[in-house]
């Protein structure tokens, strides 16, 4: 059967796989090439009211058009006359992901903006955000009385972190089965329509982090349609990967690579965070990564890796032998900023020292191993980056993973001091490289992000247990009964003390960090100098006198940014890679101004001639460039 759904405006003239709203009726399409027989039950009230059974054709698709469906209908799938499942490409699972799926009319929803004009890559300035925890509500529609606060504050694109549905009511998102499917804990398919659409109004664009390199553990009835799609010889940190370059197994490969025009034709989403990159096998000629960042290009969307390998060819163009993204996360900034600030030598920061030359050399390249050994893995980590545009880097002082994967969860700005915070902030916020904020930082919340899930009894207290050995080993967990502390993922009030508290907003110190982060944003947003497109735009050196110099340069002007995280050191600012003056400079911003909760000193001297950071601190000095001071 040949139809073109309505939900699906401009694809191929085949009918995708899930439960497609016609003309005729509902059109069902599923490939379980497993099955010798599919067929369709609809449910009401747990009661099955109409059975159909569809037609399969050589390739293991199973097809047929429900002429009495209509949206609403929720049904399931009966395979080989036994046990009944929901659908992998369902577009709604309002009771859960064991429970049936429902037709969705995807063009009831009425849009406010056509045509958005999505920001450059380059201007990005992005804000990560979790659904169940940004707002008390933990909804779509309570996320969108948030964004004018967002827009305000200087973000034009926010990251949500997974949304495809999973088994329970609370989670990150990473453990998600149904591909296709809004988290129904979140709301209706519409409220996710509606927030986009409340965001394009406000000018932010929005990024979905999808996960591609593994399905969750409860809820995945992939293997009742399609069998045994792992392969066991290929390990990933979730078990066996997946066989995208296996040919038995193209359709898969395209069910996966189809749910990207779906989020971006459905819903309007304007790029990708894809997790675990790394982790995503394919030997094929053609990278299974390569089509997806093509297929996302196409379409004009944003495409960016996590991929902890620090390997230049995911950020190459295709035509270079590279998969196309257009950024990665590169981690080794947070890294090494962070073992500077805290000391911290455990797990994956065991690679790093949080020396001055580090930072100089991690901000100088996007990345800090470039093929040295790692202690860490036991082995050579990294290839150079040189030639790679500095918006390709993704850097951050905190995001959901080097929060929430913490035993206790706590964000950067409880383990060290304000003065230090407010330093690491306006270094990321004016970082040459694409910055990225993971929500609350901008306020230092106090909120933990932990960890939590909602999983059936008895995989819940394997979650449990598993995180509790996941950290048994850290000094901090070393006294009797310490483990024990740590907070349970399946129980309800550990979601809960990872809301973020927006009342903190205009109390000390928040207030004040807030302030810087509207400052630094504003500076970022205002002069193009700070989103440099190539090397020779800026400059990075490490002093004798162990302080961060950063130098940028525009048409018009000139900026020096001055980095000490830790306080303690001093020197003569003749020693700076360039000469700067009261007559020629003026210092634009402290962060040891008052206004943004500092003590209102500096370290730069009234004569400009040395430097003292007495205490950690970021100072920014401009210099505007006329023809006049240039001759003489």
């Amino acid at each position: 059967m040949r139809v073109t759904p309505l939900d699906t405006p401009g694809t191929s003239p085949t009918l995708p796989q899930g439960a497609h709203l016609t003309a005729a009726g509902v059109a069902y399409r599923i490939w379980a090439p497993e099955a010798a027989r599919i067929e369709l039950e609809i449910v009401d009230a747990g009661k099955v009211v109409r059975r159909q059974e569809l037609t399969r054709d050589t390739s293991g698709f199973h097809s047929g058009l429900d002429s009495a469906g209509r949206a609403g209908d929720c049904y399931r799938y009966r395979v080989n006359g036994g046990d009944s499942f929901p659908d992998p490409a369902s577009r709604w699972q309002p009771a859960g992901v064991h429970e049936p799926s429902m037709v969705i009319d995807a063009q009831a929803y009425r849009w406010q903006t056509e045509n958005f004009a999505r920001p450059a890559f380059r201007d990005l300035i992005i804000y990560e955000l979790h659904i169940g925890t940004f707002t008390p509500a933990g909804t779509f529609r309570g996320a969108i009385e948030r964004l004018p606060y967002l827009q305000a504050l200087g973000i034009n694109a926010i990251e949500i972190m997974p949304i495809a549905d999973f088994a329970g009511e609370r989670n990150w998102g990473y453990d998600g089965v149904s591909l296709y499917a809004p988290a129904h804990a979140y709301g209706h398919p519409d409220d996710l329509r509606a927030l986009i659409d409340a965001a394009h109004v406000a000018g932010l664009a929005v990024i979905l982090d999808v996960v591609y390199n593994h399905f969750g553990p409860s809820g995945n009835y992939l293997f009742a349609y399609i069998g045994d799609y792992l392969d066991e010889t290929a390990k990933t940190p979730w078990g066996g990967a997946i066989r995208y370059g296996s040919p038995e197994f193209r359709p898969l490969r395209e069910f996966v690579i189809a749910n990207l025009d779906y989020w971006m034709e459905a819903f309007r989403i304007d790029g990708f965070r894809l997790d675990a990159t790394h982790a995503i096998v394919d030997a094929t000629a053609g990278h299974i990564l390569s089509e997806m960042t093509d297929r996302i290009h196409a379409r004009g969307g944003y495409a960016i890796a996590e991929d902890s390998r620090n390997d230049a060819r995911v950020v190459r163009p295709i035509a270079e032998g590279g998969f196309g993204f257009d950024a990665v996360w590169a981690d080794d900034f947070h890294h090494t900023t962070r073992v500077a600030m805290t000391q911290e030598r455990e797990a994956y920061l065991a690679d790093f020292t949080g020396t001055l030359p580090e930072l100089a050399e991690t901000l100088r390249r996007g990345w800090y191993y470039c093929g040295q050994h790692s202690p860490f893995l036991g082995q050579p980590r990294g290839t150079p980056s040189e030639g790679l545009p500095p918006g390709s880097c993704i850097c951050c002082i905190s995001n959901h993973d080097q929060t929430g994967n913490r035993a206790l969860g706590e964000r950067l700005g409880h383990l060290i001091t304000n003065e230090a915070y407010r330093a690491a902030s306006a270094l990321l916020c004016l970082t040459p490289h694409t910055p990225l904020l993971f929500m609350g930082q901008e306020w230092a919340a106090s909120t933990p992000f932990l960890f939590f899930t909602d999983h059936e009894e008895e995989l819940g207290r394997l979650v449990t247990a598993g995180r509790r050995e996941e950290f048994k080993d850290f000094a901090a967990f070393h006294a009797p009964g310490a483990v024990e502390q740590i907070p349970d993922p399946q129980q309800p009030r550990t979601l809960e003390a990872s809301r973020l508290n927006w009342q903190e907003l205009d109390q000390p110190p928040h207030r004040g960090t807030l302030e810087l982060y509207r400052a630094c944003l504003a500076l970022r947003r205002e002069h193009p100098a700070f989103r440099p497109q190539c090397v020779a735009e800026w400059w990075v050196e490490a002093t004798d006198f162990d302080v961060c110099a950063l130098g940028f340069t525009s048409g018009t002007g000139e900026w020096l940014l001055l980095v000490d995280l830790i306080g303690g050191h001093a020197g003569p600012t003749a020693a700076l890679p360039v000469q700067i003056s009261p007559e020629r400079w003026h210092r634009v911003l402290s962060t040891r101004e008052q206004r943004f909760g500092g003590d209102g000193g500096s370290a730069l001297s009234p004569q400009f001639d040395t430097v003292r950071f007495d205490r950690p601190e970021v100072v920014l000095l401009h210099r505007i460039i006329t023809p006049k001071a240039d001759a003489e």
